[in-house]
């Protein structure tokens, strides 16, 4: 190694890390990042957000071929399934972003520091199989999380599988358990249940996406139905027995009360993640953790150790790329003197599914919760004429807004593309929009976005195509 003094080391190379480490280095840094993964982007670019979305992408096309384009006056015959090419598609897209990365660490001369970092110092990282590198300025910890385990239940990657064994599965299987009822299960789930296999999905909660607004939870439930979905809510698993015809779980009511048996090809564990700090030495330099396993950190992103801050998963707040990405370029700015700032109110909540769901700011039971008064506007996909013409008319855009001020405190959507639309709204409410702000904004027709402004007129109850 050349170098052994920079200005940042960034410890973890995944969405937070390169993305701090590359705006450092455009604001005048010597930078380094420490990844001991053999690609850099970390979960979200090699075992998450990017390989499940090309598994989305492609099963969605899958199923449209085989089930969805007669009603297009199109017919098509002897559809099949080809799963290694799709997983070859899957891998050559993680392979496209991981080394577009390393290009951008190239352009902005960035030091990648390949190997386990562990913080000795508040100023050092030993990393292995290199030696020490020193920081003058800043350690960044952005290590990201981890799958949580099921207590009980044993992961092999094979027939009981995370969400990074459910990337890689060889076959189909017939029979698939999901324990999780969250945004990675629901969407893991989808993926394979379009190619066909039978989905079971075990909620120990009374509701799937238990986060998101209460009525997107109902809507999503009943067009997962539809689509073949089966759901165990208030359910919790006790037990599993592997053997080679599958795994039996043991699956027994929340609240208490007799056990069943599901017998299943596969399992997907899906409860949720956590944050990585395993090996990082934090407990020698003296780093503070909240009770949660996440690294404490004030305003500015710092640790109770000067010279030591943390961004993304390992802190507090949603487990996202978007929001580990903001909190990186705002820390390497503030450490540049500048004026670095997230809005956490404002990160937005997608569900890839489809429809896919997509959320920004407060829900209805959180605005009930903290007694505040509030109006309701509106308008399903199906009164869409672009929605019709596309034949994607599940789902709604549901728009809360304050009762006196009519600013919009919360945006709830079900339906086609609305990962796409929230921008939209996140960029309304960042600037204080009110409801009569997004109404009286000129929408191109015929577009999905009209159902953004027909919500925000159902706000003051003048939709007009309803």
């Amino acid at each position: 190694m050349a170098e052994s003094t920079f200005d940042v080391v960034v410890v973890g190379g995944g969405p937070g890390g390169y993305v701090c480490a590359i705006r450092a280095a455009q604001l005048g840094f010597k930078v380094a990042c420490v990844e001991k993964r053999s690609a850099l982007g970390g979960t979200c670019l090699n075992v998450g957000c990017i390989p499940s979305k090309a598994l989305l992408a492609a099963s969605e096309k899958y199923e449209e071929a085989k089930h969805g384009l007669a009603k297009f006056g199109i017919k098509v015959g002897g559809v099949e399934l080809d799963l290694p090419g799709m997983l070859s598609h899957k891998d050559k897209v993680v392979k496209e972003n991981t080394t577009g990365i390393e290009f951008l660490f190239k352009k902005n001369k960035i030091a990648w520091l390949k190997g386990a970092g562990r913080i000795t110092a508040p100023n050092t990282v030993e990393v292995e199989g290199i030696g020490t590198v020193t920081a003058s300025k800043a350690i960044v910890i952005a290590t990201g999380s981890e799958v949580t385990p099921l207590p009980g239940i044993e992961i092999d990657e094979k027939t009981i599988v995370s969400s990074t064994g459910a990337l890689e599965l060889p076959e189909v299987p017939k029979r698939l358990v999901v324990i999780g009822g969250g945004v990675i299960g629901l969407e893991l789930g989808s993926v394979w249940g379009r190619l066909g296999a039978q989905v079971t999905v075990v909620e120990f909660l009374d509701r799937i996406l238990p986060t998101m607004d209460g009525e997107v939870s109902k809507q999503m439930q009943r067009i997962l139905g539809k689509q073949g979905m089966t759901f165990k809510l208030g359910s919790k698993v006790t037990g599993a027995k592997t053997a080679s015809s599958g795994v039996t779980l043991t699956v027994e009511p929340a609240a208490g009360g007799a056990a069943e048996e599901i017998e299943a090809d596969v399992v997907l564990v899906a409860i949720g993640r956590r944050p990585y700090v395993a090996g990082l030495g934090l407990d020698a330099v003296g780093v503070e953790l909240d009770n949660r396993g996440r690294v404490k950190i004030g305003k500015h992103f710092e640790t109770n150790v000067p010279g030591i801050y943390a961004i993304g998963d390992v802190v507090e707040g949603p487990m996202l790329a978007h929001k580990a990405e903001e909190e990186g370029v705002a820390l390497a700015e503030l450490l540049a003197g500048q004026a670095g700032h997230v809005n956490h109110d404002l990160v937005p909540g997608v569900v890839y599914t489809w429809p896919e769901v997509a959320a920004v700011g407060k829900t209805e039971e959180e605005l009930k919760a903290a007694g505040i008064a509030y109006k309701t506007g509106k308008f399903p996909f199906l009164a869409n004429g672009r929605a019709r013409a596309s034949g994607t008319t599940d789902g709604f855009v549901k728009i809360l807004a304050d009762a006196s001020t009519d600013k919009v405190l919360g945006v709830h959507m079900v339906g086609p593309n609305v990962s796409e639309m929230v921008a939209e709204l996140a960029v309304a409410m960042e600037f204080s929009a009110s409801a009569e702000d997004i109404a009286r904004t000129c929408h191109a027709h015929p577009t999905l976005s009209e159902v953004t402004k027909e919500a925000a007129l159902a706000v003051d109850g003048r939709a007009l195509h309803i």
